[in-house]
């Protein structure tokens, strides 16, 4: 049997739920929980924008944040590249743009890209 948690916003009345087989452990049930009430929270603010353009500019943007989450988690980083590519053109910072920053940044931290050179002095990993 399915289980479900609604989530609803006080100030709009949208009301968000989530069907399905919830794992049994508590911290994954305040989770779920927890990220339905903000997603829940994120549309609200988002419908509540009254200027058009600036209601589907923030949607846009919320979609592709959420894309990027989940190409995260599924540990796709082709897909998170191309997302970060697409916020990025979206900004006006061109592909030509963020290839010149990378070359700068490979410059600064080690001219090749660090080939046959010590890498810079980094605190020792924590056990």
């Amino acid at each position: 049997m399915p289980e479900q948690y609604i989530a609803s916003d006080k100030n709009t009345g949208l009301e968000v739920a989530v069907t399905g087989t919830f794992p049994p452990h508590p911290d994954d049930r305040v989770r779920i929980a927890r990220t339905c009430t903000l997603f829940t929270r994120l549309m609200s603010t988002i419908l509540s924008t009254e200027n058009d353009s600036d209601r589907r500019e923030r949607f846009m943007a919320i979609e592709t944040q959420l894309e990027m989450a989940d190409a995260l988690i599924r540990e796709d980083m082709e897909e998170v590249q191309r997302l970060m590519q697409r916020v990025m053109e979206r900004m006006g910072i061109s592909k030509e743009q963020l290839d010149e920053l990378a070359r700068r940044l490979i410059d600064e931290l080690g001219g090749d890209g660090g080939q046959d050179e010590s890498p810079p002095n980094l605190p020792p990993p924590i056990n």
